[in-house]
């Protein structure tokens, strides 16, 4: 059974893992061997631990972190939901976002959005999200990645 949680400090270096994890095994077929490497290079951060204390939220099975997502409750900006390949359509994504919209109806959003990596956007799609059009996201990283811009009423 998949639970949902708010994240602490402790789950920074799972949630980083599972992260490059899932780019490199998800998002090989639409962006360059180059991109994954830089998206997926360095370590844990500061900066990364205080953002997963402050903003992120991780799906468990039996104690074992499987996936993350967050949500900016002032903008809402959806991002980071990232689910460990091996459980990878049991449904943790989907659970996620839907625990992500609860939140953000419960602090009173209208609107969340999101810059999808191509290999996600049928998903978010399926999860009432539109937006079709193809854009550059620009990472903290300084990476450049093809993203589709997308949004979804409350």
């Amino acid at each position: 059974m998949i639970t949902i949680r708010k994240a602490n400090q402790n789950d920074a270096q799972a949630i980083f893992d599972l992260r490059n994890r899932a780019i490199l095994t998800k998002c090989s077929a639409h962006y360059t061997e180059e991109q994954l490497s830089l998206w997926t290079q360095g370590n844990v951060s500061e900066r990364f631990i205080t953002d997963v204390v402050d903003t992120f939220y991780v799906s468990e099975i039996d104690g074992q972190v499987i996936g993350s997502g967050k949500l900016n409750t002032q903008t809402g900006l959806v991002d980071a939901i990232f689910v460990e390949p091996d459980y990878s359509g049991r449904g943790a994504a989907k659970k996620m976002l839907q625990f992500l919209e609860q939140l953000a109806r419960e602090q009173g959003l209208l609107l969340l959005t999101l810059e999808s990596t191509l290999n996600a956007a049928p998903f978010y799609r399926a999860c009432g999200f539109v937006g079709d059009e193809v854009s550059t996201y620009h990472s903290p990283k300084g990476i450049r990645l093809d993203c589709v811009p997308m949004e979804k009423p409350l």
